[in-house]
C-alpha cells in the first residue's frame, strides 16, 4: 500500500491548491487498520493507492517509513490535519463541508469549529443514517453538497467505509474529500483524545482500546501483531536484497 512522505504544511498546501482549483480529489489518512484492510482486500488496496494523497496517520507507519529511509518523516495525524486545513480554509475563504458522524456529534462539531476558527465557512453538515443510502438518497446528498459549493469535504464515516464512499463519489463531488475518521468525535468532544505523551510513545492504540474495548479489540489485537510481522518480513527482504 502506498503511503506518501509528507507533513502538515505540505499536505495542507496541496489540499488548498486542489480546493482553490475546484478539483474533485480524495485524501486517505492511513494507520495500521487501513494498511491491514488494504493487505486483506484487493479492491480496498486499489482505492487507497488511487488516492491523491495518503498521509501517515499512525506512528507505526511513521516509524516504518523512517526504517525504509525517510529519516525525517513525521506524523500527519487526521484530527490535527483537520485543524490545519480548517485554519487555512478560514484564512483563504474556502468553504468546507462535513459528512459523517452521528447527529449529536455534528451538532457539537460545527459550533466547536466555528469557535476555534470564527472566519471558517461551514456551508454543509450532514449526518447520514447508519445504513446504505438508496440511489435517490445518495443523489440528493450529491446535489446538496454541490449546491453548498463546499470546496473541501471532511468525511467522517470510519475506515474502510469513508474510503469506499470517497472513491465512489470521485468526479461527482467537486471538492477535496478528506477521510478523517474519528476526528469528528474528537473535535466535537464526544470521545476523549489520547494525551500527547501517550501519542509520543506510540500507545494511542492502547488508550483507545481501553476506552472502547468492545468495538476496537479485534482491530488492534488482530491487526497490530500482523502488521509488525509483515513489516519485519519486508525489512528483512530489503536487507537481503541490499546485500
Amino acid at each position: 500500500m502506498r503511503v506518501d512522505a509528507t507533513n502538515y504544511q505540505d499536505a495542507t498546501k496541496q489540499v488548498m491548491r486542489w480546493a482553490a482549483a475546484g478539483d474533485s480529489r480524495y485524501v486517505c489518512i492511513a494507520n495500521v487498520h487501513m494498511t491491514m484492510e488494504a493487505f486483506d482486500r484487493d479492491r480496498f488496496r486499489r482505492i487507497v493507492n488511487r488516492a491523491d494523497l495518503v498521509t501517515p496517520d499512525g506512528m507505526p507507519l511513521v516509524l516504518t517509513l523512517r526504517l525504509l529511509g525517510i529519516k525525517r518523516q513525521t506524523r500527519v495525524y487526521g484530527p490535527t490535519l483537520t485543524l490545519h486545513v480548517c485554519k487555512a480554509a478560514a484564512q483563504q475563504a474556502i468553504p468546507v463541508g462535513l459528512y459523517g458522524g452521528n447527529r449529536e456529534t455534528v451538532e457539537k462539531l460545527v459550533p466547536n469549529l466555528k469557535t476555534r476558527f470564527p472566519e471558517l465557512q461551514i456551508v454543509y453538515a450532514y449526518s447520514p443514517p447508519f445504513r446504505p443510502l438508496t440511489a435517490e438518497e445518495d443523489a440528493a446528498v450529491v446535489t446538496a453538497i454541490l449546491a453548498s459549493q463546499a470546496k473541501i469535504l471532511f468525511v467522517g464515516l470510519g475506515c474502510p467505509k469513508q474510503e469506499h464512499w470517497m472513491a465512489e463519489h470521485l468526479g461527482r463531488i467537486k471538492a477535496v474529500m478528506i477521510g478523517v475518521g474519528a476526528a469528528f468525535d474528537f473535535h466535537a468532544g464526544t470521545i476523549r483524545q489520547a494525551p500527547d505523551w501517550i501519542m509520543r510513545l506510540s500507545l494511542e492504540w492502547l488508550y483507545r482500546l481501553l476506552m472502547e474495548p468492545e468495538r476496537l479489540w479485534r482491530r488492534y489485537l488482530y491487526n497490530n501483531p500482523r502488521y509488525v510481522f509483515l513489516v519485519g518480513s519486508q525489512l528483512l527482504r530489503l536487507r537481503k536484497f541490499d546485500e
